[in-house]
């Protein structure tokens, strides 16, 4: 009976052991093939955002395969390895929506003959205009080691490379970085990832370019001021300029104007032409100016007055629902400025205003953005079919000036220490609206106010161009009422012939301001990215949106509580190991007891 009862736990205990490996086999051949991920942060780090699964589900950007050769292999130092990982779960990621539609290879660029590594790396380098390397001195084993790395990829698509994505910056000549020095740039890498892979394959797989014009005609801003915003968008979008001069086919084909700083009078017929391009769904972005000033006068003698422009094109703008008032806003969120007083060498300049995002995809999570001189917004609803939704505003302490107001660089001392620029700070009521958008059907500008002679002599030139009273499509109309927005500082270079060329200067004024550089405060602007996302969310290319403007909260160790609460945890780390090992003591010692008291 015994001998029985032996044989049977035998075979039971054997059995259970094979159900447990082949239960543990079939887990890794099943996770072999099925890969998933659980995000359990706030912010969703981990996971992908809405937008980039809709563009890697959609078959139509992927007319062929994708194939991404990643120049980050071999052995590496385990930061390096952390963030090749991290490269090659977001692309597993990826795949989960793609299918293969995408496909990659991680590359060793290191392996080889040296003749090889050199052809290779001078493909890579592409003279400056592909992979940038990366040199990185770390310690290992007592000593110092060198790495050079390639840390990008090269985009195939329809058999050809058209594009390259780099994950890290490239360094200097004879300025490595030192690996124990690039946790935080790693870390921002990680965190840009989704950005920066999305981003190249979009470039990748873009069939044809949006077009976007900038206007001119009006002394708009010139090519020269608008130089760093054209590189910003042209990797996306075919960026050009357009004069009307009553030319009927100025706007045909295409998608978006940009309006940037006008300052002279539109003829009735460029608004006329500006309006239908309107009414047949197009996409118009206007960064206006509703009152100018001389910026040296007010430096050299402490204030100025301001002046009106009449340009024309707000009064269109008004019938769309976006009324832009001839004042300022003021606001106590705001920049700093130097100013020669004696009594203060610089003043909070509430004309300077620091905007506050809202919740719209196009400024949402952004950084805050830098507007200086901007015109309050008004909407008005006098069409039922449009929709007038705040993109940016004051904060809550904020005012308007009054119409076209003189300005004195020592007004803000007036407010002193903790100014109060409304009556209730708190309400939410004082926000004021400085850049609005417009979405719907509207109404033509022109409707019963055309001369009949025109529209017939349009017709004349040509037959097939109908005259729209209202949208054909759904369109979008942006205001921004600061017109110097765009506005890039430049430097002057000269050429052979004696003319000069122009290029944008190394002080990046989208992303900073001077006088608060100078003075040391700390910031940093996202009107890089708001610009970005204007065209996007007008052009209708959502999938970057949120990744751009994405914020991963970094929440920083409280201290106080590390200090009050590290000896509760440095017994629990040392002494509860030990005592799970004496409880499981007992337990093995009292299962044993009872098995073999008999």
């Amino acid at each position: 009976m015994a001998k029985k009862s032996r044989l049977f736990k035998g075979v039971y205990n054997w059995t259970f052991l094979l159900i447990i490996i082949a239960a543990v086999v079939l887990i890794n051949v099943i996770s072999s093939f099925v890969y998933e991920r659980f995000d359990t942060t706030e912010d969703q780090r981990y996971s992908l955002a809405p937008g980039t699964k809709e563009y890697l589900q959609n078959e139509e950007n992927f007319k062929s395969r994708l194939f991404l050769k990643i120049y980050l292999d071999g052995k590496l130092p385990a930061e390096l390895s952390r963030f090749k990982d991290a490269i090659q779960d977001k692309l597993k990621e990826f795949k989960q929506y793609a299918g293969d539609r995408i496909e990659y290879q991680f590359i060793d660029p290191n392996e080889g003959t040296e003749q090889e590594r050199n052809e290779l790396h001078q493909s890579l380098w592409a003279e400056g205009k592909g992979i940038l390397p990366m040199q990185i001195n770390y310690s290992k084993d007592g000593a110092q080691s060198e790495i050079l790395l390639w840390p990008g990829a090269v985009i195939e698509y329809g058999g050809s490379t058209v594009n390259t994505v780099q994950f890290l910056p490239g360094s200097k000549p004879n300025a490595p970085y030192q690996l124990n020095r690039m946790s935080e740039l790693i870390q921002n890498a990680i965190n840009n990832l989704e950005y920066a892979l999305i981003s190249s394959l979009r470039r990748a797989t873009q069939d044809k370019k949006p077009r976007i014009a900038f206007l001119h005609g009006h002394g708009e801003l010139e090519f020269k001021n608008t130089q760093r915003a054209r590189a910003l968008l042209s990797p996306y979008f075919a960026i050009g300029d357009v004069t009307i001069d009553d030319s009927l086919a100025a706007l045909d084909n295409l998608d978006g104007l940009i309006v940037a700083r006008p300052t002279r009078e539109f003829s009735q017929s460029d608004l006329f032409l500006i309006d239908q391009f309107v009414m047949q769904g197009g996409r118009l972005m206007c960064f206006l100016d509703k009152l100018t000033f001389n910026e040296d006068t007010l430096n050299r003698t402490g204030q100025t007055h301001t002046s009106r422009l009449n340009t024309g094109i707000d009064k269109m703008l008004f019938n769309y629902g976006l009324k832009l008032q001839d004042n300022y806003v003021m606001d106590a969120r705001c920049g700093i400025k130097q100013v020669p007083l004696r009594e203060a060498p610089a003043v909070p300049w509430f004309y300077h205003v620091i905007a506050t995002p809202t919740d719209h995809p196009i400024a949402r999570n952004l950084e805050p953005v830098s507007l200086e001189y901007t015109s309050e917004i008004q909407f008005i609803q006098n069409n039922q079919n449009v929709a007038l939704t705040p993109v940016l505003t004051s904060s809550t302490n904020s005012t308007v000036s009054g119409l076209a107001p003189l300005l004195n660089l020592a007004m803000p001392l007036n407010y002193g220490k903790s100014p109060q620029l409304a009556v209730n700070p708190e309400s939410e009521t004082n926000r004021k609206c400085i850049a609005g958008l417009a979405e719907g059907y509207f109404k033509s500008y022109f409707t019963n106010r055309v001369n009949p002679e025109y529209v017939q002599q349009i017709q004349k030139l040509d037959k097939t161009r109908k005259v729209l009273d209202s949208c054909a499509k759904e369109a979008k109309v942006m205001l921004i009422g600061n017109g110097r927005f765009l506005s890039n500082t430049y430097d002057s270079v000269p050429r052979r012939n004696g003319q000069f060329a122009y290029k944008p200067s190394q002080f990046n004024n989208l992303q900073y301001n001077r006088d608060m550089m100078n003075l040391r405060v700390n910031h940093i602007f996202g009107n890089q990215e708001f610009i970005q996302n204007i065209l996007d969310y007008m052009l209708g290319e959502t999938s970057v949106l949120d990744l751009r403007s994405r914020q991963i909260d970094v929440h920083e160790i409280d201290n106080s509580k590390v200090v009050a609460s590290a000896s509760f945890y440095k017994i629990i780390n040392v002494g509860l190991p030990i005592l799970l090992i004496i409880a499981m003591a007992f337990v093995v010692y009292f299962i044993r007891r009872r098995k073999y008291a008999a």
